[in-house]
């Protein structure tokens, strides 16, 4: 987690917000667990009741996801006001790529399903609670990571794991979005046959060595990790990313080592391997000048090489007054 002290310092909430910001909400109705008509009256409602300025932009599909954040960001740039994003962890992670370093504040009204991003900083999932939470909020900036340029706030990953996504979309639209119907269509991913990556992984610029892996996962979440048992909380802390591979290629393993993940052992495996740092490059050894990579659980494909980097401007992020409502690792 980013330090408060030093955050303040450079960027002192208590000179940046003056309580009278126009708000731009990006609300994409599609996204996370939203109920769209509830959240929406709920919005206009507290926000109504409170006087605040503002504009709700409401999406209905990915594809207009982004041009109208990039919107949101024109109009706050123009008026002073700030860019709030209204949906599951792609919709924060859509609408933070078109923030960053634009000199603009950004808040966020959580509705993914485990909300890390928001957890970590006390932002409720609630949505009353989280509007609450807005309109007495400081701005704090915070690390976000960078793969290949794209803002990533939770993590990425390649192999594996954007598979497994792909599956638990698709049983989500069939059955519903919950932890349960996640889990199961994790277990049916695995049931299946998986090719290791063959990559080469240069760390600071230096050859580190060659790695066979089914999954390659960065964290930049310290409550994450915590909660998959791996204990780099404090590297997180000192302002770098972490990845972990697995050896694992076996469906047996892979079973392992998703309820290792459960219990929040996965840090006991031996087969599983962390390590932090600053700059990571990723090159896989055979073809592949294309890879599907997950980003906050959005799916897209990248040219290699890959770099994993913290981004140098940080995210000025709008978080409750009070650092007690912070969800700790």
């Amino acid at each position: 987690m980013t330090d408060a002290a030093s955050d303040t310092t450079e960027l002192d909430p208590t000179t940046l917000l003056s309580g009278t910001e126009p708000l731009f909400l990006v609300m994409n109705s599609a996204s996370g667990s939203l109920d769209g008509h509830e959240t929406r009256s709920t919005i206009e409602r507290v926000l109504s009741e409170s006087g605040k300025s503002y504009e709700l932009m409401q999406v209905n599909t990915g594809s207009q996801l982004v041009e109208t954040a990039r919107r949101a960001v024109d109009l706050a740039r123009e008026q002073s006001g700030i860019v709030v994003a209204v949906g599951g962890d792609g919709t924060l992670n859509a609408v933070a790529n078109e923030v960053l370093g634009k000199d603009v504040p950004m808040g966020i009204l959580p509705q993914g399903t485990f909300n890390y991003f928001g957890r970590m900083y006390g932002i409720p999932q609630d949505t009353e609670a989280a509007l609450a939470c807005l309109l007495d909020a400081v701005i704090r900036p915070v690390d976000v990571g960078l793969l290949n340029s794209h803002v990533f706030l939770v993590n990425a990953s390649i192999g594996l794991y954007p598979q497994l996504l792909e599956d638990r979309e698709t049983y989500k639209r069939r059955y519903g979005r919950s932890r349960p119907v996640a889990l199961w269509s994790a277990l049916v991913t695995l049931m299946r046959a998986h090719r290791s990556l063959h990559l080469q992984i240069d760390l600071e610029g230096k050859p580190r060595r060659d790695v066979h892996t089914p999954a390659l996962v960065v964290d930049n979440n310290a409550l994450q990790l915590k909660h998959m048992g791996i204990d780099r909380v404090g590297d997180i802390e000192r302002h770098h990313l972490v990845a972990m591979t697995s050896r694992s290629r076996g469906t047996l393993a892979l079973y392992g080592l998703l309820i290792r993940g459960l219990l929040s052992r996965l840090g006991d495996a031996e087969n599983v391997e962390s390590f932090s740092f600053d700059t990571m490059t990723v090159q896989p050894r055979r073809g592949r000048a294309r890879m599907k990579v997950a980003m906050d659980g959005e799916i897209t494909r990248m040219s290699a090489p890959l770099e994993f980097r913290i981004s140098p401007d940080k995210l000025p992020l709008l978080v409750p007054r009070d650092p007690a409502m912070e969800e700790h690792p």
